[in-house]
């Protein structure tokens, strides 16, 4: 109580002093304690780190640039065989038909058998199209084995003898389906044995395309 006192007494004395109240006096006090409390804070508060120091950063790198990805392809490669003009592997533009095929090959010959084409149907880079003859079965496609395409009628490596091999070894051959087999057996009998690989030529649905397919497969 006694220090209340004192105080009061000492406000009032300084009040006289300066000419001003002694609500003044508490006032001005008050402004004081209250700069004074938030100049502690603002040296007590540590400032942050710009943005640029908090984030990541690579020396002396330039812009992130995202690769473009690749583009697609605008060609693809067909193989196609059977009854066209010019069989054989063909280059196309990406998204083909089946007709677009054909034309590259020249078209079809006059015994391709036309109601079992879909001409509409897409091709796929790689593909085999092939066009058969009319009352012809497609062949099998030949085992893929190390890479390599095994031809069909090899069997295991061998050759096939045209002057004695039968109708079912005639079809193991790469193109040649029952009808082309049985020509060429009644070609056998009718003119005798083959004298050349070349006289395949003398077969009906035989060019010089799938004579060069043949020759290393057939012997005489």
């Amino acid at each position: 109580m006694d220090v209340r006192k004192q105080a009061s007494g000492l406000l009032e004395s300084l009040a006289d002093r300066l000419g001003v109240g002694a609500g003044s006096i508490a006032i001005g006090s008050l402004c004081v304690v209250a700069a004074g409390l938030a100049g502690w804070w603002a040296f007590a508060t540590p400032t942050p780190p710009p943005v640029e120091d908090v984030l990541p950063r690579v020396d002396g790198a330039g812009p992130l640039v995202t690769p473009p990805a690749d583009p697609a392809p605008t060609t693809i490669v067909v193989h196609v065989d059977g009854a066209v003009l010019r069989p054989g592997v063909h280059e196309l533009e990406a998204g083909a038909r089946v007709v677009d095929a054909i034309e590259a090959a020249a078209g079809l010959t006059p015994e391709a058998d036309r109601s079992r084409l879909n001409l509409a149907a897409p091709v796929a880079d790689g593909q085999r199209v092939w066009v058969p003859v009319e009352g012809e079965d497609e062949p099998a496609i030949e085992p893929v084995t190390g890479g390599a395409i095994e031809p069909a009628g090899s069997q295991g490596g061998g050759i096939v003898n045209l002057n004695s091999a039968d109708q079912a070894a005639l079809e193991t051959l790469p193109g040649v389906g029952p009808s082309i087999a049985a020509a060429i057996l009644q070609h056998r009998e009718r003119e005798g044995p083959f004298e050349r690989v070349e006289d395949l030529l003398e077969v009906a649905g035989i060019g010089p395309s799938r004579l060069a397919q043949l020759e290393p497969l057939v012997s005489v």
